[in-house]
């Protein structure tokens, strides 16, 4: 083969390799708040603050994890939280509570360090099955200047509506919408006199 005839063919070689080695687009998920707004309960504004949120290190990661058997993970390389999930879970808890909490002021951790109203949450579970359900385990705990802290445990499974990830994300935040009435039904109650 001469010198003149192998360059199409290294060139047809270098263009097909740089057509396989084209990474998949990396797609971002946030939670969202799905909470209804209540009317402006607060005769006096208070202050609320979320965190910290703790969470299982086996989903303290960038990227979904998905459950694919009875005790089998994947990792969707690919998918991934817009920011640390600690975070995603926190705002989402805060936007749910200042909707259902009309005229507090809610913020996270560390933001609130000093607010009226504080509130823990340690995440035991958040699975998720592609075309089936988020399942959300929350233990939460409201502490406020006066009176013994307010603790609870809640566990939801809420049906993906769909088979992809934003289907299995947006079932989770349906399942903290859930925890955040909890909390503020516990939150009112621990601010009644």
């Amino acid at each position: 083969m001469t010198r003149r005839s192998a360059w199409p063919a290294l060139l047809l070689t270098a263009v097909v390799l740089a057509g396989c080695s084209s990474t998949p687009k990396t797609n971002f998920y946030t939670l969202s708040s799905v909470a209804a707004p209540a009317g402006a309960d607060a005769k006096v504004p208070y202050s609320v603050a979320i965190g910290p949120v703790g969470i299982p290190e086996s989903i303290d990661r960038p990227q979904l994890v998905i459950r694919t058997g009875a005790n089998q993970v994947a990792i969707a390389e690919f998918e991934r939280w817009a920011g640390p999930l600690k975070n995603e879970i926190a705002l989402a808890i805060a936007e749910n509570l200042r909707l259902q909490l009309g005229g507090a002021s809610v913020v996270t951790y560390p933001q609130g360090a000093q607010a009226d109203v504080n509130v823990s949450v340690d995440v035991q579970r958040f699975e998720s099955a592609l075309g089936e359900a988020a399942t959300v385990e929350v233990l939460w705990q409201v502490r406020t200047a006066k009176g013994a802290p307010r603790s609870g445990r809640l566990m939801v499974r809420e049906t993906a509506n769909g088979a992809g990830y934003d289907a299995v994300v947006a079932a989770h935040g349906r399942a903290l919408a859930a925890a955040s009435r909890d909390i503020a039904a516990a939150i009112r109650t621990a601010r009644t006199p």
